[in-house]
């Protein structure tokens, strides 16, 4: 008798847990209503200029988002005039949790659970409550490598946004913002994962081009512009991307 109890209970845990998740992700994509983007600032590594720059830090940072999301949904069809809102919200002291580097499916699944639990611990009180939360992790335009990768999770609908501190990087840095962002709807990446190159023909801007290279745009979620089979670049900003109809799909802008 007690272990069916514990059978329906888990039952009933696990039920819940998937009644929530498609519930969450028919409200993601239902777009009856503005989605609210906030953005939570962080100092990745505590330097002096980062946190000169941050001190400064506007919505005219980010001003070229919400007439972006609102062009593109419009080429679908989408009503809301305003798709997607973006809120900057208070500044966040706290480091989130490393990404791991093994690349593991165990590592990948640990780093959400501790990631979303240091979202809940960590995230400052904002009006209006968001939907999405990304936490933008700055850094100063002399770092010493290539950023860390950036990463979105549609569970939990939050991610963690690697951009540069400078006014000059903004138009990059939104076109990262961006591509994250898509990732809390359930859009997916269109880019080799071991090359970085876009795939064709759903990284592409314009598949149908002839010729084919080079592309003039980049498909948002493929996230560099092709030139040539192995060689593309990384857009410096929006105008120079688009979303297309397969992410479209997988976000529910088109049905």
């Amino acid at each position: 008798m007690f272990k069916t109890l514990r059978i329906l209970i888990l039952l009933l845990v696990l039920l819940t847990v998937a009644g929530t998740t498609w519930l969450g992700r028919w409200q993601a994509q239902s777009w009856k209503r503005p989605q609210v983007v906030t953005l939570y600032p962080i100092n990745a590594g505590g330097d002096a200029a980062t946190e000169a720059y941050l001190d400064r830090l506007d919505e005219s940072a980010f001003a070229g988002l919400e007439p972006y999301f609102k062009e593109q949904a419009a080429r679908y069809g989408v009503a809301l005039s305003q798709p997607v809102r973006i809120v900057l919200g208070r500044r966040v002291r706290a480091l989130p949790p490393p990404v791991p580097r093994d690349g593991s499916v165990l590592s990948a699944i640990s780093w959400s659970l501790r990631m979303r639990w240091w979202a809940w611990r960590e995230t400052p009180p904002s009006s209006p409550v968001p939907d999405v939360r990304l936490f933008l992790m700055y850094h100063p335009t002399d770092f010493a490598s290539a950023l860390p990768h950036s990463t979105g999770l549609e569970k939990g609908r939050l991610g963690l946004v690697h951009v540069f501190a400078s006014r000059s990087q903004a138009g990059p840095n939104q076109v990262v913002i961006a591509h994250e962002a898509l990732h809390t709807f359930g859009a997916t990446d269109k880019y080799d994962p071991i090359t970085l190159m876009p795939r064709f023909p759903d990284g592409y801007a314009e598949p149908q081009a002839e010729p084919r290279l080079p592309q003039a745009r980049a498909e948002l979620m493929a996230g560099r512009v092709p030139l040539r089979e192995n060689e593309a670049r990384i857009p410096a900003d929006l105008t120079e991307t688009l979303i297309g109809p397969v992410t479209a799909l997988e976000i529910g802008w088109l049905k």
